[in-house]
């Protein structure tokens, strides 16, 4: 880098996109906030994830419609047309939003360090952050946060949940048990466990008194993959897929004493409300993706897939390389689930311990 601008007066962060990373960029912006509590924050995000943090206190979103085409980019420039920002956080590097940051004026634009620097986003900023060592997406967002003079990088998160959501929350879940989230679908579906492990798991829990909810969006797939699960289990599951509000659904995360999920955007809002979580993960590196403060309970087959599939371990490979596969997720057995399960009571509800 070549140096730090202590303390912005109007910053303008660039990511758009996706839930789980914005999730990780509200815990940036938050310690920036903490830090310049008088800086004027503007954040340009897309309009699903800006569904999520819409009240986010002293931050202007502005929304950036990726599906509009030009159109976008235009609306864009019209928005902030009378703009003009000490610092902007170029903080995703997809192509589409370095086009994005032509309509941002800044006088310092700062992207990711040379390495992840992907798509030719160094074409499009003036500085960098510093380079790290196999980082966690969120650990290379708070290097943006260091970049405007944040020494306190610890990640903290205060989300919007109102107090009609926490209501409507907590009618729909509140009873005399301990509560379980499965949020079984991601974007993907080769990152989905599948649904008879997911019953089993829920028998399970059921069997050892919990209450147990499944979560999710209206998509066809994660409604079908939930009627699935019920019809694995023997008793009676929650359904909430496509019933929930983002900001509902990160309500009812709050609620729970664990949620369940592979690599997908609910696992990381549950860490943003203090929920532990039980990762699975076989595609990608739970290191840099798994949920952040809970790495202790994923469950890790991804490791494994990479030696098979390149006869080299992780840590001879670039970081962040993927494993491919359709079928990877289904080398993930019940029992190691069950036995995330039982570390995580154990050593968060020791009260609950089952066994």
């Amino acid at each position: 880098m070549s140096g730090q601008l202590i303390a912005p007066k109007k910053l303008c962060i660039l990511r758009l996109s996706a839930i789980g990373d914005v999730c990780h960029a509200v815990a940036m912006v938050q310690a920036i906030q903490r830090k310049h509590p008088d800086c004027e924050i503007t954040w340009v995000i897309g309009k699903v994830e800006a569904m999520l943090l819409k009240g986010l206190p002293n931050i202007r979103f502005v929304i950036f419609d990726k599906k509009a085409g030009l159109k976008g980019y235009l609306a864009l420039r019209q928005a902030l047309a009378n703009e003009h920002f000490d610092v902007l956080l170029h903080m995703q590097v997809a192509l589409r939003a370095s086009l994005a940051s032509l309509m941002i004026k800044a006088k310092k634009k700062i992207g990711f360090d040379s390495f992840r620097a992907k798509e030719g986003q160094w074409l499009f900023t003036n500085d960098k952050i510093s380079a790290q060592s196999e980082p966690h997406v969120l650990d290379g967002f708070m290097a943006f946060a260091q970049s405007v003079g944040v020494e306190d990088i610890s990640p903290k998160w205060q989300m919007p949940i109102s107090d009609q959501d926490q209501l409507w929350a907590s009618e729909q879940l509140l009873n005399d048990k301990p509560l379980a989230i499965i949020c079984p679908a991601a974007s993907k579906a080769e990152r989905n466990w599948h649904a008879t492990g997911y019953g089993e798991v829920a028998h399970h829990l059921i069997q050892k008194g919990f209450q147990v909810a499944i979560c999710g969006g209206p998509t066809e797939l994660e409604q079908k993959l939930a009627s699935m699960i019920q019809a694995n289990c023997p008793e009676p599951v929650l359904n909430l897929v496509a019933k929930t509000s983002l900001q509902q659904l990160l309500a009812c995360l709050k609620l729970a004493h664990i949620v369940i999920a592979p690599d997908t955007g609910p696992a990381h809002m549950a860490v943003t409300v203090g929920t532990p979580v039980v990762g699975l993960y076989a595609h990608s590196n739970p290191k840099r993706t798994g949920p952040y403060l809970y790495q202790q309970y994923v469950v890790n087959y991804y490791q494994h897939a990479i030696q098979q599939q390149h006869h080299k371990s992780v840590n001879k490979l670039p970081w962040g390389i993927r494993a491919k596969g359709e079928d990877l997720m289904d080398s993930i057995t019940v029992e190691q689930v069950l036995d995330k399960v039982r570390q995580l009571i154990a050593d968060q509800y020791p009260e609950l311990a089952i066994q």
